[in-house]
């Protein structure tokens, strides 16, 4: 039984089983169990609300749950439905399954007959959505790989195991029409290969399909049909099959004699980010192709990598980017005031809604939703998130209609959500509904020289700022900030160099204006192991002490945050992990830290 609470229509004009098949279906922990007395109220409650299952009798005064069954039908509605009679016939059985009855329960209705064909009901609506869900996010994802490859400037051409071309993307038709217009009109692999200058192309394939192991950077040089010298960049990649083995191959081909793809292959700046590091370039890249498509986004990495600057850029890479941009920040905003903010509320819903109010999802209607901190939200937002993000449709609080809209969302988390799933803390269906496609950004520590790059950025900004002119930073201070391993990422440097700069007063930065744990740190090593005696010299020498034993995860954890007095943003620097890491050690190795004063 899925556990998002179904809702329940019941409709029979006799009141008194009316209310029992009420009473009986919320004993089991159903809710809500809506009752409809006629076919009108019936139509009426499936007007204003969806409902899981509809057990509905043959006989509703004027007219027949026959009826009710084909309008319902005629809507497009497809929750299963359970029809009640006293007096069974063929024709009507018959006429029921045709209109996609889910069963035929003659009267009188025994209390576990109702019960057993509800839970068999919901179960089967529970799958069929199930499916349903699956069957649309399989055609969201490959409209999203469809796009990217349509999209990206590399020429992309997939090869089946006797090298006959499967497919090639618009950027690989217009190189090889440059290269060989003549044979377009029936271009086969097998041709080209059959050419001198690309005999290391064919050979590349040959080995790729034999041994499956990837081959990269292959460089050929070609001439055009107008006789102009080309070197083409050439990667070839196994595709593997259900069986592990190479099915066929991947070409990937840059031409690396076009000045316009030489001038976009070094990205320094990028709606905001600042870095040429290849983490970078790959995320630009990555950010570029995601946010042509309109498709939910999660945004991961550790605080203070620039995941809101990433919604930001993912936003105006889409077709919506005149239209808003939402922000939410889940973990700003009050839980019991959460559900308001995003989904809003009616005048007198709750004690000082004086007036109706106006959500963030409205607000961001043709527009994109950008939701940050998500995995800290309530299992019950996690479940009206789950329900947004399946119908497009929601219920402002105090409201019992539907509003729908067209909303891309964009969430992000510092957080492993796949360790809350594991802990049941997050539900596992709205994290796969989020994740459709994953936008990874890199900690500061692994962009190289990008540290020096922002470093002199902020450098810059801030001077300018404060009225001061300081125009560099020393080399010492480079060594320091190139060494320091950045646990706050890219918002910690911008405050270090704010205060560098708040400090200096000459023309640039040294190590002196740096902060004690950035000129102080030093990484986490063991100990190194007790010299071995000299026995040549000493004809007693004493016994070396047995080494050493590597400390464990936990006692490492201990001996840091004894070392800084409890201070566990600056135990997780020296531990070079992220602080939500640490504080989720702590709790997984249950530590006492009352130890700490030992």
């Amino acid at each position: 039984m899925p556990d998002q609470q179904p809702a329940i229509l019941v409709i029979d004009d006799e009141e008194s089983l009316r209310d029992t098949f009420q009473f009986f279906l919320r004993n089991q922990g159903y809710s809500p169990v809506i009752t409809a007395a006629s076919y009108t109220e019936a139509i009426e409650a499936i007007n204003s609300q969806r409902f899981d299952l509809i057990i509905s009798d043959i006989v509703l005064g004027g007219s027949s749950g026959i009826d009710f069954l084909r309008s319902i039908r005629e809507k497009g509605l497809d929750c299963p439905v359970v029809m009640i009679t006293g007096y069974p016939n063929v024709e009507t059985a018959a006429e029921a399954v045709r209109l996609g009855a889910f069963d035929y329960i003659p009267k009188p209705v025994e209390k576990e007959t109702l019960l057993k064909t509800a839970r068999l009901a919901l179960h089967q609506q529970h799958l069929e959505q199930a499916r349903k869900t699956a069957e649309q996010e399989k055609e969201h994802y490959r409209i999203f790989l469809e796009t990217v490859f349509k999209s990206v400037t590399d020429s992309i051409v997939t090869v089946d195991a006797n090298l006959q071309i499967m497919d090639m993307n618009p950027a690989a038709r217009l190189l090889f029409n440059e290269l060989h217009p003549e044979q377009m009109d029936n271009f086969t692999l097998a041709a080209l290969c059959a050419r001198e200058e690309y005999t290391a192309l064919k050979n590349d394939l040959l080995q790729v399909l034999k041994s499956g192991v990837e081959i990269t950077q292959h460089r050929l040089e070609c001439t055009t049909s107008a006789n102009q010298s080309k070197v083409l960049s050439v990667c070839t990649s196994p595709l593997h099959g259900t069986a592990g083995s190479p099915d066929g191959a991947v070409l990937v081909i840059r031409d690396m004699t076009n000045p316009g793809l030489q001038a976009m292959g070094k990205r320094r700046f990028f709606h905001g980010f600042i870095g040429e590091s290849e983490v970078m370039q790959a995320a630009y890249t990555m950010i570029e192709n995601v946010g042509k498509v309109d498709i939910t986004t999660l945004i991961t990495g550790e605080s203070g990598t620039g995941k809101e600057l990433t919604a930001e850029a993912l936003h105006l890479e889409s077709h919506r980017k005149n239209r808003p941009l939402v922000k939410v920040d889940c973990t700003a905003i009050p839980e019991n005031l959460l559900e308001s903010e995003l989904f809003g509320h009616r005048k007198g819903s709750f004690t000082g809604a004086d007036r109706d109010r106006m959500g963030r999802i409205l607000q961001a209607d043709g527009g994109t939703l950008f939701l940050d901190e998500i995995g800290d939200i309530s299992s019950m937002m996690q479940l009206r998130l789950l329900r947004f993000l399946q119908e497009s449709t929601f219920y402002p609080v105090g409201q019992d209609t539907p509003i729908k809209v067209d909303v891309r969302v964009i969430t992000a988390t510092n957080v492993d959500l796949k360790e809350k799933v594991r802990s049941g803390e997050f539900r596992e269906d709205l994290y796969f509904r989020l994740r459709v496609i994953e936008v990874m950004l890199p900690p500061l520590r692994e962009r190289g020289r990008d540290i020096i790059l922002l470093a002199r950025h902020f450098i810059e900004k801030i001077a300018q700022k404060i009225g001061k002119s300081i125009n560099g930073i020393s080399d010492q201070a480079i060594q320091e900030i190139m060494r320091y391993p950045w646990p706050g990422n890219v918002r910690e440097l911008q405050h270090v160099m704010e205060r560098a700069c708040v400090l200096c007063n000459g023309p640039s930065i040294s190590t002196r204006e740096l902060p004690a744990e950035v000129i102080d740190f030093t990484p986490y090593a063991p100990q190194p192991s007790a010299p071995q005696p000299d026995h040549a010299n000493h004809a007693m020498a004493v016994p070396a002490p047995p080494p050493t034993a590597p400390l464990s995860m936990e006692e490492r954890i201990l001996d840091t945050l004894r070392k800084t007095g409890g201070n566990k943003a600056k135990a997780a620097r020296l531990l070079q992990i992220d602080r939500t890491t640490l504080y989720r050690k702590i709790k997984e190795f249950n530590l006492d830290l009352s130890q700490l004063e030992a």
